[in-house]
């Protein structure tokens, strides 16, 4: 099992949620990736010895973040955590016991608890998780969290990584790719915790998300692999976004 953690300038949150990993280490690889800091997120790292700390001389995204701790990884499994997001005790337990008795599934994925600027807030119906071909449900905007995912490394092979030219919306350009070809089992139980508000917040920095999206749905739609009823879908949100 390898857990990818990329941090960029968040040494008090990552501090908090690195703490939150002692409730749920297994025998796991940890990778902290340092995306640029210019703040002591390197030292804050340092009192966690057992990650694999790996700076970057400059901010490159976080999609190059996670590829530079997919590159190193050795672990059957890939979880990511974000810097900002804490896992739920026995977290990993509960998605290995169940990838180990689903050997055909490629990815699992859990619910979640949102909170913004300090309140627990419920999260609104598009957000709602399916299990199986989630395809037709990921198309409008991203219900996976890469915090709440374990997927088989072996599967990256084949789908590739994160795409580095997105700045943002690169989650829902994987989780397309992915549940194009496969299905994705949802644990219903809320095994992370999402902090969201913060002005720092990916989902914020950039104006108009669509414009990313509508990159990753070109991108599906140039490859001309999907099935008739996928390319039908893809395209009517494609010309809509």
């Amino acid at each position: 099992l390898t857990i990818c953690v990329p941090a960029c300038n968040e040494a008090a949150s990552i501090k908090i949620t690195l703490e939150g990993l002692k409730s749920n280490f297994m025998d796991a690889e940890i990778i902290l990736v340092d995306d640029g800091s210019t703040d002591n997120t390197s030292k804050v790292i340092e009192s966690f010895p057992s990650a694999q700390y790996l700076p970057m001389k400059k901010n490159s995204g976080v999609s190059k973040a996670r590829n530079i701790g997919l590159a190193c990884a050795k672990g059957e499994f890939i979880c990511f955590l974000d810097s900002d997001d804490l896992w739920k005790e026995k977290k990993l337990e509960i998605q290995i016991h169940w990838m180990e008795s689903n050997t055909d599934n490629q990815v699992c994925y859990t619910d979640e608890i949102w909170v913004r600027n300090g309140v627990r807030v419920n999260q609104m119906n598009k957000h709602r998780k399916y299990t199986g071909d989630i395809f037709r449900h990921c198309l409008a905007l991203c219900i996976v969290s890469p915090s709440s995912v374990m997927i088989r490394a072996r599967l990256f092979s084949e789908i590739g990584n994160f795409d580095e030219s997105l700045p943002a919306c690169e989650d829902y350009d994987l989780w397309l790719r992915i549940a194009s070809k496969y299905a994705f089992h949802f644990i219903e139980e809320p095994l992370i915790i999402k902090y969201g508000g913060h002005s720092d917040q990916l989902s914020r920095k950039y104006w108009g998300m669509d414009r990313f999206r509508v990159v990753a749905l070109k991108k599906l739609l140039d490859q001309n692999s999907l099935d008739k009823e996928k390319l039908k879908l893809t395209r009517s949100v494609f010309l809509e976004k």
